[in-house]
């Protein structure tokens, strides 16, 4: 998901190290990071198999925070080295902020945690907890995608319909788990 950024190109574009980013990447970092840790939390969730012996909703919990972590700290990393050969530095410090920056991938596995850790309370059942989590992600995909296009300054029924666009990613997940449960 890229926005137009005010005064020149994405922060993706060549020669663009992270420090030269636009004004307008730390937004363009929240809704992606949003987006992909909302789903990638879908999918971890989803995939989650009670037929195989004792749930462990705690243990789950765990996995999917450590998967997002992972993937925070691989796509920053990846996004950090892409820079070094465009921009012919290899700067640790970069790199870690680069790392860091993608703090909204992972809080948004946040809410999928809570829900497991809920389980493993007795709260409710793990596969409960599953559906709710499906259900809230694939809300918060739709609300994800109205802020993207109201950050890019789309009126509201276009913005509607990115959000809606955003929903086909949970329901495709949704689906995905009914066909393979």
């Amino acid at each position: 998901m890229t926005l137009p950024s005010k005064g020149g190109t994405a922060p993706d574009g060549p020669g663009k190290g992270a420090a030269a980013a636009p004004r307008g990447a730390p937004l363009q970092r929240l809704l992606f990071g949003g987006v992909y840790g909302t789903v990638l939390a879908s999918a971890l969730a989803s995939a989650l198999d009670e037929e195989h012996g004792t749930p462990n909703a705690g243990y789950d919990a765990l996995w999917i925070l450590v998967a997002a972590l992972a993937a925070a700290a691989a796509h920053g990393y990846a996004h950090a080295i892409s820079h070094w050969t465009a921009d012919g530095r290899r700067a640790t410090a970069e790199s870690v902020r680069a790392v860091l920056a993608e703090w909204p991938l992972v809080v948004a596995v946040l809410p999928t945690v809570a829900a497991l850790l809920g389980a493993a309370a007795g709260w409710w059942a793990e596969e409960s907890a599953v559906d709710v989590i499906l259900t809230v992600n694939t809300a918060a995909l739709f609300g994800w995608g109205l802020l993207a296009a109201r950050a890019a300054g789309q009126r509201w029924p276009s913005a509607c319909r990115v959000g809606a666009v955003d929903v086909l990613l949970g329901l495709f997940i949704v689906s995905a788990n009914a066909l393979t449960h």
